[in-house]
């Protein structure tokens, strides 16, 4: 599960390692492009319609460059 919290958590410059403590092991990892992570959340509480979310994350050299997806950082951490 992707919260809020953890997107908030990320920025530029930390290692994969430090990654992976906040957002855990990512869903698709690809072994030819180890430059990016995937993680996709997927939701159907109680027979409703499924809700989907994803958010791709960038690395060079091993340290986080950026992320896109679903999910952005709060305007509180981006002051």
């Amino acid at each position: 599960m992707v919260t809020q919290d953890m997107i908030d958590q990320l920025r530029p410059g930390l290692t994969k390692r430090q990654v992976q403590y906040v957002m855990g092991t990512p869903l698709i990892e690809d072994t030819f492009n180890q430059s990016r992570w995937d993680y996709v959340y997927s939701l159907q509480p109680g027979g409703e319609l499924r809700q989907q979310e994803s958010i791709s994350l960038f690395f060079k050299d091993d340290l986080l460059t950026h992320f896109e997806g679903d999910f952005i950082p709060s305007k509180a951490t981006t002051n």
